[in-house]
């Protein structure tokens, strides 16, 4: 009789350590010792990716992407041969497995790949031996052998397309929070923690910044009905679900803090977008009038827009990003703007969608605006654990 699947992914911060690590292998064996099957995927441990891609950028301003992804995937390969060994000194067997060993195919776009077919038989072969498999997340393989990386934050796609493939009861994102918030907490101090949140929410709080969950993890689970639960590694709330159902007037307020806002001439938004999409540049917002277009994108992205863009670029700005999410946000944007005019706080940039107004400032008025927004848009929405 086949055991119930349970995918467990953790994060850097649960695995920035020896003795976090342990932790982490005590929410394996509390599944274990449950009657589940467990399979884990985990992220480098903290800090690590960026200190490989530091020593690429020593090299490379903009490193060459196949190498580069060679270079990310070997942080996870750490984290998961660590997290097996102190699972066996425990008395449970357990396994690493690889992206290219776990038969993860993706497409060929490196930096910023997405997952084709996963082909469990290996996976289900060390599960049916009682055996505990850790799975690298953030990396996969092309049909042709090259390494791939999935972007920031990729292991939670890893988790969730592993999650469908196995056809898991249930995919847990452990984190170094305990749920989805309304707000990031280390910003906005009236936050609350949401008991569950819908995916169509999720998915735009995640695209406008929000940190806990990968974007496309979100789309996924939404499209597969993938049971996903964030939770903390550190202690054993229940967490926050996300789940199908009806969205909120206001659901919460999404923060990108590191963000550029770059104006461009010359040059269409439908070509902007073509291009952008194609060398893995993420819009996170734009607004186009007849002189001038206005993107505002992740700063980590800003080296490769110059390199595609070059002359038609005039303008850039450091600048945070703030978006209300909910059915009813787009409805606030006349309001919110005096609101963050009478505190003397004034948008660079404003942007409406269908479930959505975000305004861009500048960043050492991020905390401020945050938490004037939060305050008297958000706080009073009822859904809270």
């Amino acid at each position: 009789m086949n055991k119930p699947v349970v995918v467990q992914k953790f994060g850097g911060t649960s695995m920035g350590s020896i003795e976090r690590i342990a932790k982490v292998a005590e929410h394996v064996i509390a599944a274990k010792e449950a009657g589940q099957d467990v399979v884990v995927v985990v992220s480098a441990m903290a800090g690590e990716t960026n200190r490989l891609l530091g020593l690429a950028q020593q090299i490379d301003a903009v490193p060459q992407a196949r190498e580069l992804d060679v270079l990310l995937a070997a942080g996870e390969q750490v984290a998961m041969a660590l997290l097996a060994m102190t699972l066996n000194t425990r008395g449970y067997r357990a396994q690493s497995l690889n992206g290219a060993q776990a038969r993860i195919l993706t497409n060929t776009q490196h930096n910023d790949a997405t997952i084709r077919h996963i082909d469990c038989t290996p996976i289900r072969r060390l599960l049916a031996q009682d055996t505990i498999v850790i799975v690298a997340g953030f990396q996969g393989v092309t049909e042709h052998g090259d390494i791939t990386t999935l972007g920031r934050g990729g292991s939670d796609t890893s988790a969730v397309v592993l999650a469908g493939a196995l056809s898991a009861e249930e995919c847990q994102i452990y984190t170094d929070v305990d749920g989805v918030y309304t707000s990031d907490p280390r910003i906005v101090t009236g936050a609350r923690k949401l008991a569950s949140i819908d995916f169509d929410s999720m998915e735009v709080m995640a695209s406008f910044g929000a940190k806990v969950l990968h974007l496309p993890s979100v789309r996924y689970a939404a499209q597969h009905n993938i049971p996903l639960r964030v939770l903390s590694t550190f202690d054993t709330d229940g967490g926050s679900m996300v789940v199908h159902s009806q969205a909120a007037p206001v659901t919460g307020l999404a923060l990108l803090k590191d963000a550029v806002q770059v104006e461009l001439h010359d040059v269409s938004l439908e070509t902007v977008l073509i291009q952008c999409q194609s060398v893995g540049i993420e819009v996170v917002a734009h607004v186009e009038n007849e002189s001038k277009l206005q993107l505002l994108i992740r700063q980590e992205a800003f080296a490769k827009l110059e390199l595609v863009f070059d002359s038609k670029i005039h303008n850039s700005d450091w600048v945070s990003l703030l978006t209300l999410v909910g059915t009813q946000a787009s409805e606030l944007a006349e309001h919110a703007k005096s609101l963050l005019d009478s505190q003397h706080i004034t948008p660079l940039l404003q942007a409406s969608g269908a479930s959505t107004v975000s305004f861009s400032v500048v960043p050492n008025a991020l905390e401020c605006a945050a938490n004037i927004l939060h305050d008297t848009y958000v706080v009073m929405t009822p859904t809270f654990a």
